[in-house]
């Protein structure tokens, strides 16, 4: 998918100036026909592809991914939901994962698998967490019931089975991860590759297993959807770091290295 990222988002050059994506804050005025929101409403939101979240003020068009700020949670928290959160609860819905499955969760402590465990788990299943032995102790903390170091062992290699599996690692064999699903299992992959896409569609032809690689879209019904689970308690957002405008590139960094246990959110209010 380089080619068409570097189309999307700039060949030689970022098309956009100001980067970031996902954003939480208040209102500071809407056009004439804007609806659904008043001045000094407390938002959480996407920007999309207009990106302009590390800037002081974002001006956007009111039919964006934009809902009222969970009243439990800070901005700093309420800003690392949506890019997880309307991820995880997509491809949580596409499993139609049952009270009592199992499912595996391959890259559990990123952004979206850290909402997808806490989201299975809602849902009443019993959840193994994949990921570096620094995000233990987290992962298990938001209800992981069992945690593999990916580094120590293979899950493919286990001996245990799981109704649903869920990989956000590239380079994942494909194969493998369908030989640990029971019958009727279903794979569902975060960060497919192509040669994952077309296989995708023989596998859910021609086994009685189901392979799910479909993009989540940013849905403000999704996005309220969070924000109901997160006033219930049913998840709660995770923040590794906040970091100053003028520390942009250590943020960066700290989520290049993999080392972050939750978000990285850049803080606009002392600029």
């Amino acid at each position: 998918f380089w080619l068409p990222l570097r189309l999307a988002w700039g060949l030689i050059r970022p098309r956009r100036q100001v980067l970031g994506g996902y954003f939480a804050g208040v209102v500071e005025s809407f056009g004439a026909k804007a609806e659904g929101f008043e001045p000094g409403d407390q938002v959480f939101g996407s920007s999309g592809f207009r990106f302009g979240a590390y800037a002081q003020y974002l001006c956007l068009p009111a039919s964006y991914s934009i809902a009222s700020k969970p009243a439990t949670i800070t901005f700093e928290e309420a800003a690392s939901v949506p890019l997880g959160g309307l991820n995880a609860l997509h491809f949580m819905r596409r499993s139609e994962i049952k009270a009592g499955e199992k499912i595996l969760i391959n890259g559990a402590g990123g952004s979206i698998g850290i909402f997808a465990v806490q989201i299975a788990k809602a849902m009443g299943a019993e959840v193994t967490a994949v990921d570096s032995a620094i995000k233990k102790d987290m992962l298990c903390s938001i209800g992981a019931d069992h945690f593999i170091d990916y580094t120590q062992a293979d899950f493919t290699d286990s001996g245990e089975k799981y109704d649903v599996v869920f990989n956000m690692v590239a380079g994942t064999a494909y194969e493998k991860c369908l030989n640990v699903l029971n019958p009727r299992g279903r794979y569902l992959i975060g960060n497919p590759q192509l040669s994952d896409i077309l296989r995708s569609a023989l596998t859910s032809r021609f086994t009685d297993k189901t392979v799910t690689v479909a993009f989540a879209g940013e849905r403000v019904e999704e996005l309220r959807a969070l924000g109901d689970m997160i006033e219930t308690g049913q998840i709660k957002p995770v923040v590794d770091k906040v970091y100053g405008i003028r520390e942009i590139a250590q943020a960066h960094f700290r989520v290049e290295t993999e080392q972050r246990t939750g978000a990285v959110i850049i803080d606009l209010k002392n600029v």
